[in-house]
């Protein structure tokens, strides 16, 4: 298995009489199978809210979906479930698939609805059963809940007892260190959309909504092709810059595919940086997009950085690889005219759609509805420039109800964030 790596500006040219000019830099990454690569092991948690909220229709079929996720396993992969509601317990330790129906027959037996929603509890059990499968596989975890995770209780200036939320988002980074991706959904619409998104952004996973208890299977069978495509493994995006070129000083990288995330950068010992992408799909492109300032440089041909991807290669059981080392060119010259990049600019549409959007939603959390109405059209008209009319539709709708003064249900809000976050047509 190996890294595909591509690099391209939004516009190549660069005026040699400025003495500072702003490009974006878009950075493709994925895994290319040879021709003996077979598919890798996986190695999957089911990290599942049983709270009493969950009782009757959404959780016969959340095990249904769980049932046919689990059909869909190979010989050579393994599975654990976790349930959690005021407390937590591993329903099916971690194991080889060996007799699908004899554990679908232990789930539906213990995965009964009843208790509170201690979701912090359930993300740890399932750290700890991924941890005793990870030889060679896939680690990837789905967590789905209907609620909140419990706060804790605050007297003056002391909190009294666990905050759940805080827990889980520092569990999901004890997850990334161990090469764990955790993907989230949303069940209904009672859940921390904040909450859930943050897990899956630290954690190298998804985002997914399940607004209707019928759309269970398919957002789970969703989630399953993701992590079917899976080449390589804990992924970092090295990145150096060469003297008179700079990151930006705020938000200076993002990814805006598949899904649109804010990434944090690690700085090295060497003045350079990296990057944690997590899981390489074999299928589908990680468009990773860097805020990068050039100062004043020679005219001509000019390198301006350099492109490195880190990773493990599972089926061969080697870490810490390195894909060759890829030189960034800008072209300095003296009568500039724009060379755009039509890919880099839909890149740079995706990323505004996503800060629009979330733009509009501190907004209305400050009660400014008429700017948060303002920047949902906007953000409206950035999906339509991208071609992403599901989106566009969902953000206008908002946008619309926040004109006619109507408040936004706890559903809009919802699909307000996921139309932010992904293309909604694909």
């Amino acid at each position: 298995m190996k890294v595909k790596l591509l690099s391209a500006l939004n516009d190549n040219h660069v005026d040699v009489a400025q003495t500072s000019s702003q490009r974006q830099l878009a950075i493709t990454i994925s895994a290319i199978a040879g021709e003996l690569d077979k598919n890798l092991p996986l190695n999957l948690c089911l990290i599942l809210d049983k709270s009493g909220s969950m009782h009757g229709k959404p959780i016969t079929t959340v095990i249904q979906a769980v049932e046919e996720l689990i059909d869909r396993l190979k010989v050579g992969d393994r599975i654990s479930v976790v349930a959690f509601a005021g407390s937590a317990q591993v329903i099916i330790p971690n194991q080889i698939i060996q007799d699908p129906e004899s554990i679908k027959s232990e789930i539906k037996k213990k995965l009964s609805a009843s208790g509170g929603t201690v979701i912090a509890e359930g993300l740890e059990l399932g750290i700890t059963e991924l941890m005793k499968g990870t030889r060679g596989a896939v680690s990837q975890a789905f967590l789905l809940t209907d609620g909140h995770g419990e706060s804790s209780l605050r007297i003056w200036k002391w909190d009294i007892g666990p905050d759940d939320n805080k827990r889980c988002l520092e569990l999901a980074q004890k997850a990334a260190k161990l090469n764990l991706t955790i993907s989230t959904l949303g069940f209904g619409n009672n859940w921390n959309q904040d909450l859930l998104e943050k897990i899956a952004d630290v954690g190298g996973g998804t985002l997914a909504y399940i607004e209707r208890p019928e759309q269970a299977l398919e957002q789970f069978n969703r989630l399953f092709g993701r992590i079917q495509s899976v080449g390589l493994t804990n992924g970092y995006l090295l990145l150096s810059l060469v003297p008179n070129v700079r990151l930006a000083e705020f938000k200076p990288i993002a990814q805006v595919s598949p899904d649109t995330i804010e990434l944090p950068m690690e700085p090295q010992a060497d003045g350079s940086f990296a990057v944690r992408l997590g899981d390489l799909m074999q299928d589908v492109e990680r468009v990773v997009l860097a805020n990068i300032y050039l100062g004043h440089l020679p005219e001509g041909k000019q390198v301006i950085g350099h492109l490195q991807i880190r990773y493990d290669d599972p089926l061969i059981n080697q870490q810490g690889l390195l894909s060759p080392m890829m030189p960034v060119y800008a072209d300095v010259v003296k009568e500039y005219q724009p060379a755009s990049n039509p890919q880099v600019q839909q890149s740079i549409l995706t990323l505004a759609k996503y800060r629009q959007t979330q733009l509009a939603e501190a907004k209305l959390q400050e009660g400014d509805r008429t700017g948060a109405a303002t920047m949902l059209q906007t953000a409206a008209k950035t999906a339509l420039q991208i071609g992403d009319k599901g989106a566009a539709t969902v953000l206008q709708t908002s946008a619309t109800r926040l004109q006619a003064g109507e408040e936004l249900s706890q559903a809009d809000l919802k699909k307000t964030r996921i139309a932010s976050k992904t293309v909604l047509q694909e």
